[in-house]
């Protein structure tokens, strides 16, 4: 269980590490590119907290917020976009790296174009976790929130091109999440909703119950 746990934490650090490194000074559109390898991932589907949120927050009431300097000072035009960085997220390079896009935009972003939703957008928001009470002590959007958006996007998705490209292009599609963090640090730790109950193992063994109801779901 310990080993479960760590390695949801290693793979949160290895994001922040990627992304606080991938600060680029040169400029980005978000067309298509060319992609670099043969591939058919045709999107790329985001989930979590601040580590993969690139703005959605911004459209939601909470002051969990970055959209002010010194964030994106690294980011295209130097404007702070929503994510929590000086730059780029680590799924803004995983888009480029397949060959989809520079950047994965925030889903409640209201000008997102048919092309955006179709390669992929992220439901993340900073400040969720997956325990259900995280989200609500920030006032951001808890994981099954982020699951109901999903599952709007693919009705809109169906009325623009149809069920059946609809099914083929998300069966096509990656999927990340990224999260767990904000359920130790901003809950466990921080308030008595969760520790008074629970010791820490049986909290990661919670937390890892959640894990699979939403991957399930």
């Amino acid at each position: 269980m310990r080993s479960s746990c760590m390695f949801l934490q290693i793979m949160v650090i290895l994001f922040i590490t990627v992304t606080n490194i991938g600060a680029q000074t040169q400029p980005l559109t978000n067309k298509k590119l060319l992609r670099p390898f043969n591939n058919t991932i045709s999107a790329l589907f985001v989930f979590g907290d601040s580590t993969v949120d690139s703005g959605n927050n911004n459209y939601i009431s909470t002051v969990i917020k970055c959209n002010f300097p010194p964030y994106g000072r690294d980011f295209l035009n130097h404007i702070p976009s929503g994510r929590f960085t000086n730059g780029r997220l680590v799924t803004d390079f995983a888009a480029s790296y397949i060959g989809l896009k520079e950047l994965v935009p925030p889903y409640l972003d209201p000008k997102l174009s048919l092309e955006e939703l179709m390669t992929g957008v992220s439901f993340a928001s900073a400040g969720s976790g997956f325990d259900p009470i995280t989200a609500q002590l920030s006032g951001v959007i808890p994981l099954q929130k982020q699951l109901e958006y999903f599952k709007e996007y693919k009705r809109r998705l169906e009325n623009a091109i149809g069920e059946e490209r609809t099914k083929l292009l998300i069966s096509k599609a990656a999927f990340l999440v990224s999260a767990g963090t904000n359920d130790f640090l901003v809950n466990y730790f921080s308030t008595q909703f969760r520790s008074k109950t629970y010791t820490v193992s049986a909290y990661q063994h919670f937390l890892l119950q959640h894990v699979q109801q939403f991957v399930q779901k």
